[in-house]
């Protein structure tokens, strides 16, 4: 005897896609999308981890804090000023404020448009942030503690 789903089940309204469907989607998913804490474990790992970051936010933003060694290059200007500025041999990942901003995925749009090669970092420099990463200011450096709802404390990662 099968029990039947009830529509009114807002998650499973529309059903699960299969599990072929499934592993296309999330095994296609990482050539788009890297997240904070594998960008920073990169960045720290090797002189030249391979790939060029990129901060697409105002220049105000930037002043506030960026992720050290990142260019900053606003989403409007990309299409003017990346051809100048950047490699098109090295992968490039964006970032911007955050979850709810999508200024990164614009300008990694632009710039696949380009002929770049291009993630987006997921998260952007709030969760940079929020992880606990180090970070430059117009002042210098800083770095805050992690977050415990979004970084593991007292543990070098969180086993995912």
């Amino acid at each position: 005897m099968t029990s039947q789903i009830p529509v009114t089940n807002p998650v499973l309204r529309v059903a699960p896609a299969s599990p072929a469907a499934a592993v296309a989607h999330f095994g296609a998913s990482f050539a788009f999308h890297a997240d904070v804490s594998d960008v920073a474990a990169a960045l720290a790992a090797a002189e030249d981890p391979g790939f060029i970051v990129l901060d697409s936010r105002s220049s105000p933003a930037w002043d506030q804090g960026h992720v050290p060694g990142a260019i900053h290059l606003p989403t409007a200007l990309v299409s003017e000023q990346a051809g100048q500025l950047l490699d098109r041999s090295v992968p490039v990942v964006t970032y911007c404020w955050g979850p709810g901003c999508n200024g990164a995925a614009r300008a990694a749009l632009a710039l696949a448009r380009l002929g770049f090669q291009v993630k987006e970092m997921l998260g952007g420099f709030e969760y940079w942030v929020r992880e606990g990463f180090e970070y430059e200011t117009w002042e210098g450096r800083e770095r805050r503690g992690p977050d415990p709802l979004t970084a593991p404390v007292g543990a070098a990662d969180c086993g995912c």
